[in-house]
Formats: C-alpha cells, sequence, structure tokens
C-alpha cells in the first residue's frame, strides 16, 4: 500500500486504463495543457497526446454531444466537466443521447462513457457553483451514478467505470483531490453497485456516500465516545443501489440515519427510506431520520454554509433521536 492523494488514484486510474484500452480518450476543459483544473490529468497530455487528451473550448453541450457520437462509434470517452453545476448545460445529451440510445436503437448503438467532475458544495462559490445532483441523474434509466469518498475506492471505481458498457456520472469532490489514503499499487477493480461498511456497529445504521461521509464517519467517533456503536454504510453508487447491505444492516441494529449533502425532496435518503420501510419494517425500532442540506438555495456566508449543510452535530443529535435519547 501507497499513501496517495484522491487526484493521484483518479489519474493512475485514468491513465492505466489508457494504456490498457487505446479506445479511451480524455476530454474536457483544461485537461490537456493546463494539467487540468484540479490536477487530476497532470502529465497525461505528454504521455498520450492530443489525440487522446483533447482540451475543448467551453461549451458543455458541445463536447458532451462530441464524446456520446464518439461512444458509438466504438471509443470510449471520459467527459470531464470541471463542475457537475455546468453539466445542466450538456444534460440533453446526457439524458437523452447517452442515457437512451442503447435502448432506443434496440441495442444496436451503445454508449460506454464516463462523465466526470467535482459536485456540491465546495465552499465559498455560491448557489450556482454548490449543487448536489447525483439523485437527478440517479433518477434516469440507462445511467449508472457513482460517488466515490475516499481515494481507494475512486481509483477502483474508475477504472470499473471506464471499463463499463453503459454511461456511467462519476462524481467527485474538489475539497477531497488533495484526502490522501492507501492505494494498492498493483491492479484491482471494485464493482459498481456494492457498498461498503466502512465502520461495524450494532447500534444504529448511518448511510451516506461521497464527501458525506466524512461526517457520517466522525459523527459515528463522537457517538462512540457516549457508548453509542454506529454502523456506518458508504453507497459509493447511487444507481445502483445497494439495498441488500442497507437492509441487513437495519435488521440488526434496527435504527437509520441517512445523510445527505442534496436537498431532501426526492433525494437518495428518502429513495433508501422507502426500500426500507418496505423491506425492514417490522424490524425498525424508531422513525428513519434523515439530514440532507437544507430547502434552499446555498449562500456565500461561512456561517450561513456551515447551518445548511449536513454536519455532525445534525448527525449525532438524529441518531440520539432514533434511541430516544435526545
Amino acid at each position: 500500500m501507497r499513501e496517495i492523494q484522491f487526484r493521484e488514484a483518479l489519474r493512475e486510474a485514468l491513465s492505466e486504463e489508457m494504456r490498457r484500452d487505446p479506445s479511451v480518450i480524455l476530454m474536457g476543459e483544461e485537461v490537456a495543457e493546463y494539467n487540468g483544473a484540479y490536477k487530476v490529468s497532470q502529465g497525461m497530455l505528454a504521455e498520450f497526446g492530443p489525440e487522446r487528451v483533447l482540451d475543448t473550448p467551453i461549451s458543455e453541450l458541445g463536447f458532451a454531444g462530441i464524446g456520446v457520437g464518439a461512444a458509438m462509434n466504438g471509443l470510449r470517452p471520459i467527459v470531464e466537466f470541471m463542475t457537475f453545476n455546468f453539466s445542466l448545460v450538456a444534460i440533453d445529451q446526457v439524458i437523452n443521447s447517452a442515457a437512451k440510445i442503447y435502448s432506443m436503437s434496440a441495442g444496436q448503438y451503445s454508449a460506454p462513457m464516463v462523465f466526470r467532475g467535482p459536485t456540491g458544495n465546495a465552499g465559498q462559490l455560491g448557489a450556482q457553483h454548490s449543487q448536489n445532483f447525483e439523485n437527478w441523474y440517479a433518477n434516469c434509466p440507462g445511467l449508472k451514478v457513482v460517488v466515490p469518498s475516499n481515494p481507494y475506492d475512486a481509483k477502483g471505481l474508475l477504472k470499473a467505470s471506464i471499463r463499463d458498457n453503459d454511461p456511467v456520472i462519476f462524481m467527485e469532490s474538489e475539497v477531497m483531490y488533495g484526502d490522501k489514503g492507501e492505494v494498492p499499487a498493483e491492479e484491482y477493480i471494485i464493482p459498481i453497485g456494492l457498498a461498503d461498511v466502512k465502520k461495524a456497529g450494532t447500534d444504529v445504521t448511518i448511510v451516506s456516500f461521497g464527501k458525506i461521509m466524512k461526517v457520517a464517519l466522525a459523527a459515528a467517533a463522537e457517538l462512540e465516545k457516549e457508548g453509542i456503536s454506529a454502523e456506518v454504510i458508504d453507497l459509493r453508487s447511487v444507481r445502483p443501489i445497494d439495498y441488500a447491505t442497507v437492509v441487513e444492516s437495519v435488521k440488526k441494529t434496527n435504527r437509520l440515519v441517512i445523510v445527505e449533502e442534496a436537498w431532501p425532496l426526492s433525494s437518495i435518503a428518502t429513495e433508501i427510506t422507502y426500500h426500507v420501510q418496505k423491506h425492514a419494517f417490522d424490524y425498525l425500532d424508531a422513525p428513519i431520520h434523515r439530514i440532507n442540506s437544507m430547502d434552499v438555495p446555498l449562500p456565500y456566508a461561512p456561517t450561513l454554509i456551515q447551518a445548511i449543510l449536513p454536519n455532525v452535530e445534525r448527525t449525532v443529535k438524529a441518531v440520539k433521536a432514533v434511541l430516544y435519547r435526545d
């Protein structure tokens, strides 16, 4: 094992897959000459050349469409959005072309490609640059949606996403690119759709994904100080969702708290709540609680950002509520 940064884990996954498969290409704003806005693609232009690492104009709809066309014609494009906030400009190509072409062509065409880039809040970036659209994309049949929380998962899941024959939305976080974690030097793949129990526990199940796993794990550590044993599950992907792992955990702990950065309406937390009450209702000893961002555009002021986003304090309070210890 080596300890490397999140961005380095992504770069290794991209480079290894491009060496393995000449049909894999990378395209997006500043991915080539500038080495990537977040330095994920640093050095890749020098290794793979301008035919496989392509700078694009600031036109998400245009280069997303070029990526879909390239995928339909035998390539495996990785399309980088500088932020998924900007993917809204390209959402027609993602939803109406990439996600649907296999079904609409009766299997004659497919779009094996990855749309990747940062998602969610990253500090004082304002309401238009701080949004979470994981649940939007997870709502669309034909897509897979992956949201890793650490360097190890990021590399293994990105390699799986690049090899997948369906279009994959791969969502990262600007505030995680410098995070360090242990990553094997040897080849490994993490299958899409398998959740991971990051911490075993007996009193309550906490479910999260992406950078909010930091909140979930920190809350579990605080609860441990008070003798509360929390099992923490990282979904890793939100389409498909590994419902079975969540349900089995709830059958053991009898309580569930879901922590998610997105707005509450039609969230992943809502979907998991429905599934658990349907398949594990008799095991629940308390109503399911969810922690989402508050139902407002994210403000600029740091104090308001802290108040609106999921945090450790709110998560601990929710766990104590389902344990009737509030």
